[in-house]
């Protein structure tokens, strides 16, 4: 590979999104952040929402500085985010309203509501999905049991990403890992699973195409080129759910490996070819979600450094805290204070989480921390006790054999928390690349245009392109304690 070739992937996440450009040169790849911008969710009249036209404009100013101010055109545009959430648009192309939230709590109860209609047993056999009340099956059923104005008027139902990149380019596809998010949609029969949407009363024709991740759906529309100066690039459907391109860059070399995609959520699991869907699976509500070339990742979603970004916004109203000082003070702390699940209905959008985090300690007979150092590390510990847990369950349901951790994504610049991973789940840590999912998008449009041939080309690229941090386990012995300990106090 001796070509030069540029891409440039817009990465949403929870708190912010980014432009970055990324280079192809001699089987290496580079990446540079060129723009970056609050995503964040807006609160109005009681309820959470996305301001996907914010985003549309934060879109088209990146591609404006890239090609003015980076002189760039790139060979592809790819766009991926979180998972589940929708917008609807009216039969002229409008998008209609600001898409809600998956934090909002109008999805309270619908999952005992919904099994009433179709067995937790059914869904599972339908989808393999793990069962979380912000899935989007019960974000439509929610809005189906409100009577909700915009879902009687709506002709089609696009997911975040291809939201945008209709925005872009007129063209309306869903893309195959995300739409695996949904829970409404039946992996065996690689299409959208026409008896939920009958048990929901929603019509199934509100649903795109599904297309595979690196296939190219179109070019920008002359709106967006008059806007920007950007000529017509064409935009890829990468692997558009943020933890499947995270999946993409990780450079293993093997097939021993477990993931944990560590960002605002944590994503725990292995890379299968099909999907695992049996009793067992169920019991542990382990998910099949989509991956590049025909893999699914067998996985769990695990609430991640979401508990310590909440701490954080709560303690600056008072004190300044970067990461780093937040991780850096909490190694004075006391080991095994105390224990939390960080998957506890408590800490999924509570209006104060240190507050909440005391709460559950003092409701489940624990010490109560009174100090930021004691919770944040109580956090840490959660986590890594979470993943050990997590762990133990992969190896019973896949039978597979699991000899190293790769950790991709922001949380691996978070070495307290990689070292307290390999500790408690006794297995060395491969912790990289931190722009995982950028890296992954990017390769995936290399892939569209035939720059790379195969998702291990792809990895071994990203082995040679990033330097990785390596943590061997220490303190076996009381982290085993601590797990002990940590199994009497989570509910």
């Amino acid at each position: 590979m001796a070509t030069k070739k540029e891409f440039l992937a817009f990465d949403l996440g929870a708190e912010s999104g980014r432009g970055i450009i990324g280079t192809l040169e001699n089987s290496k790849l580079t990446l540079e952040e060129v723009t970056r911008f609050p995503t964040g969710i807006m609160h109005v009249m009681g309820h959470y929402h996305w301001n996907i036209f914010r985003f549309g404009e934060a879109l088209k100013k990146s591609l404006s500085v890239c090609y003015h101010k980076h002189k760039c055109i790139p060979a592809s545009i790819g766009i991926d985010t979180w998972g589940v959430d929708f917008s609807l648009l009216a039969q002229d192309g409008s998008i209609i309203g600001v898409p809600y939230a998956y934090r909002d709590a109008r999805t309270q109860g619908a999952m005992e509501e919904v099994f009433e209609k179709i067995s937790r047993n059914r869904i599972y056999a339908l989808t393999g999905i793990q069962f979380m009340e912000l899935n989007s099956l019960f974000q439509l059923y929610a809005m189906k049991k409100a009577q909700h104005p915009f879902l009687s008027i709506a002709k089609d139902l696009l997911f975040i990403p291809d939201t945008l990149n209709y925005m872009l380019t007129g063209v309306k596809k869903t893309e195959f890992t995300f739409a695996t998010t949904s829970q409404l949609y039946n992996p065996m029969k690689q299409g959208w699973e026409r008896e939920l949407f009958e048990t929901l009363e929603v019509p199934i024709n509100l649903m795109q195409e599904v297309v595979k991740p690196g296939t190219i759906i179109g070019e920008l529309n002359h709106y967006i080129t008059s806007e920007t100066g950007m000529p017509a690039v064409p935009v890829t459907a990468v692997a558009s759910h943020d933890t499947a391109s995270a999946i993409v860059s990780i450079p293993a070399t093997d097939d021993e490996w477990a993931f944990i995609s560590s960002g605002t959520w944590s994503l725990m699991g292995v890379e299968n070819k099909e999907p695992l869907i049996n009793d067992l699976s169920l019991k542990y509500n382990f998910t099949n979600e989509g991956g590049a070339e025909n893999t699914y990742r067998f996985l769990k979603n695990i609430s991640g450094l979401w508990l310590l970004q909440q701490c954080r916004k709560d303690w600056m109203k008072t004190r300044t805290y970067s990461y780093p000082e937040l991780v850096e003070m909490c190694t004075t702390a006391e080991p095994y204070f105390a224990f939390i699940d960080v998957d506890a209905p408590d800490f999924v959008n509570p209006p104060d989480m240190p507050a909440a985090i005391t709460n559950y300690c003092k409701n489940t007979g624990q010490a109560v921390p009174e100090r930021h150092s004691q919770i944040v590390r109580i956090i840490l510990e959660g986590l890594a006790l979470k993943y050990r847990s997590v762990l133990d369950q992969l190896k019973e349901v896949t039978g597979k054999k699991i000899s190293k951790i790769h950790i991709i994504g922001g949380g691996t610049q978070n070495h307290l928390l990689c070292q307290f991973t390999a500790n408690a789940c006794q297995l060395p840590v491969v912790a990289g690349p931190a722009e995982a999912t950028a890296a992954g998008n990017i390769m995936m449009q290399a892939l569209a245009i035939d720059e790379v041939s195969s998702l291990q080309e792809i990895r071994n690229i990203i082995l040679h392109s990033f330097e990785l941090d390596h943590y061997n386990p220490r303190d076996e012995g009381d982290w085993d304690q601590a797990l002990e300990k940590y199994k009497t106090f989570i509910r």
